[in-house]
């Protein structure tokens, strides 16, 4: 389990996601974004129904139907889907605007087997990193963003590639969606050179030329470190990744790229 709980009802094709406490507001805006993917034809997980959420003990749950065959998706299949997502017209459905550094701060304090010198050396790229996406050079027009946009996300079912795991949409720059696949090429390695340039190709633009490129790989590379070292907090296989992150954005760990481990 990582920030949501995933169960199967049995005999019933349904997925039911249980939130954390506090995550209502997500919730909502996760079920609005469905039912307006459906509206757009845009393939994405569907809801079983449109009285959702609902609220147990202080969390929210919302009730989706079972994907088939659910595999992780290609990068031409991520490509194809995000070229689709920001083609679209703004939605006018309330989504509010792009935060890079979601639970950024939350994460650092829940990240209790990190040095101190490294939480206060994280917060302070925290706050560089924040005052340099304040003050990044234009990109591409605003659009609707999956928020969240690895392979996890943007699956490939026996039906084809779709968006899941929707509670990251927002308005903001498309550059963030690209930016995912690009830290895994450019930073953990788990994008080889001719699949980030299928990736670049299928898409059809190449989001590391962008010169504001460092500042949201190093949004996203912060927000990869914290989400281990939080992790890392309750399941001790986690920590010495969370301290192999932390050790490469400090400079003791060589260039990029990182050969990162995925954490589930």
């Amino acid at each position: 389990m990582a920030e949501n709980q995933i169960w199967r009802l049995p005999g019933q094709r349904v997925i039911v996601r249980i939130g954390r406490p506090g995550t209502d507001a997500a919730a909502a805006r996760e079920v609005r974004v469905a039912r307006w993917l459906a509206q757009q034809n845009i393939p994405a997980v569907r809801l079983v129904n449109d009285e959702q959420p609902v609220g147990a003990d202080g969390r929210p749950v919302t009730f989706w139907v079972e994907l088939p065959g659910l595999k992780h998706g290609s990068v031409r299949d991520i490509a194809g889907l995000l070229s689709q997502l920001h083609s679209l017209p703004v939605p006018d459905i309330e989504l509010g605007y792009l935060d890079p550094f979601v639970r950024v701060d939350e994460r650092l304090d829940a990240a209790n087997t990190i040095p101190d010198r490294d939480r206060k050396w994280l917060r302070g790229l925290h706050r560089d990193l924040s005052a340099a996406w304040e003050e990044r050079p234009a990109g591409l027009p605003d659009c609707a963003v999956h928020g969240d946009a690895w392979p996890g996300n943007l699956v490939r079912t026996s039906d084809g590639p779709l968006m899941m795991d929707l509670e990251r949409f927002s308005v903001g720059p498309p550059e963030w969606d690209l930016v995912s696949t690009a830290v895994r090429a450019k930073t953990t390695g788990a994008v080889t050179a001719p699949e980030y340039t299928e990736f670049c190709e299928k898409y059809g633009r190449d989001v590391t030329e962008w010169e504001g490129y460092p500042i949201l790989a190093g949004a996203r590379e912060l927000r990869m470190a914290t989400y281990a070292a939080q992790h890392a907090a309750t399941n001790e296989e986690w920590v010495d990744q969370a301290r192999h992150r932390i050790d490469c954005l400090r400079g003791r760990s060589g260039p990029r790229p990182w050969s990162w481990k995925g954490i589930l």
